[in-house]
């Protein structure tokens, strides 16, 4: 198989696919989130605390070209001054925790839409382990073929899941 014909296997897979579709959903999703945090949380949340607001929380560390004190984070930023931008990253914490909220509770919707058919079966194991040489034997073997030893045979119910 040449490289090209590998490569379209490899990208006509059903989870290359679903997961570049993923990523796609999870960007526009995640511009919604951000506006919901910007836009409606961030304004009442400012104006709760006495009218502030979290994208003009800085601390000035090096005063810029103008002397402080700064009306805006811009205005720091326009006059040079190093920041330490509080609010920015407060207003990043609030969006990173609605975004993970928002996807778990997409997910767990998701995964009670699914049919039971699309749940995979659970894996029955059909080897486990000797207990006098450690190699790998059938479940309902009542004899290790490797050391002759004789074993209890087990059902699979009760057989490991070391495969």
């Amino acid at each position: 198989m040449g490289f090209i014909e590998e490569y379209k296997t490899f990208a006509i897979r059903g989870n290359v696919v679903d997961m570049a579709v993923g990523i796609i959903i999870g960007a526009a999703f995640n511009g919604i989130v951000q506006s919901l945090v910007k836009d409606i949380l961030t304004p009442p949340l400012g104006a709760l605390m006495g009218d502030v607001d979290f994208t003009n929380w800085f601390v000035v560390i090096e005063h810029g070209t103008t002397p402080p004190p700064y009306a805006t984070l811009q205005a720091a930023r326009d006059a040079g001054a190093v920041t330490l931008n509080l609010g920015t990253f407060a207003n990043s914490c609030i969006s990173f925790a609605m975004v993970s909220f928002a996807v778990f509770v997409l997910v767990r919707y998701i995964n009670e839409l699914r049919s039971p058919q699309d749940t995979p079966e659970p894996v029955v194991p059909t080897h486990r382990k000797c207990p006098h040489c450690i190699s790998d034997i059938p479940v309902e073997a009542s004899r290790c073929p490797h050391c002759t030893a004789t074993v209890t045979p087990a059902t699979p119910a009760e057989a490991p899941t070391d495969h």
